[in-house]
């Protein structure tokens, strides 16, 4: 999974030895655009996984309902931004910007397609 049951000093040195690697393997051009942006979708997923599947499965009984639901009120790509880090105010996950944005990448690449 993600570095979520470290202290947030150890995950940003951890976060932050992740990117230097991302960006040396780049950089000696052994990740493309999409290796790069699949990465932040699994990332994102793990997070999903780890923290708003058991909260949306408590409200809605299901863990999707709230993503797959006909009355959505996320449309947009800077809505679905905004509810993650509402989320992430409300809830004890302390995210980082950048792990808010891989959050909001997974759930636009599975269920809202905003981006595309």
């Amino acid at each position: 999974g993600t570095f979520g049951g470290l202290s947030k000093a150890l995950r940003m040195i951890l976060q932050s030895a992740v990117l230097g690697l991302g960006a040396y393997l780049t950089i000696k051009g052994e990740m493309t655009a999409g290796s790069i942006i699949a990465a932040s979708v699994a990332a994102g997923r793990a997070l999903s996984d780890r923290d708003c599947v058991a909260c949306h499965r408590q409200k809605y009984g299901s863990p999707e309902a709230i993503y797959l639901r006909a009355d959505r009120r996320v449309n947009t790509l800077a809505q679905l931004r905004a509810q993650v880090a509402r989320c992430n105010a409300e809830l004890p996950t302390q995210y980082f910007p950048e792990e808010e944005d891989q959050l909001t990448r997974y759930l636009d690449f599975t269920y809202y397609r905003l981006s595309r």
